[in-house]
């Protein structure tokens, strides 16, 4: 590596919206230096699927809504 061009890579402790912490290395801030996360794996709606199974109800229920007179005859 050339010296002087690349970023400090130091040890960070993060800590996730539950309280657990853990360390990792990273260019973010100082040595040393903690990082709370606001949006995490744990709680964002796209790894939990909360969202998701929201808007999926949603669009079955405008699709169910829109074609409900097109009925199969008997």
């Amino acid at each position: 590596m050339k010296p002087d061009i690349h970023p400090d890579y130091h040890e960070i402790t993060v800590v996730m919206t539950d309280g657990t912490t853990f360390k990792t290395r990273s260019t973010w801030g100082k040595a040393g230096d903690t990082m709370h996360l606001d949006v995490d794996p744990k709680s964002h709606p796209a790894w939990t699927g909360g969202q998701m199974q929201v808007i999926e109800r949603g669009q079955v229920e405008k699709f169910n809504r829109r074609f409900q007179n097109f009925r199969r005859k008997k």
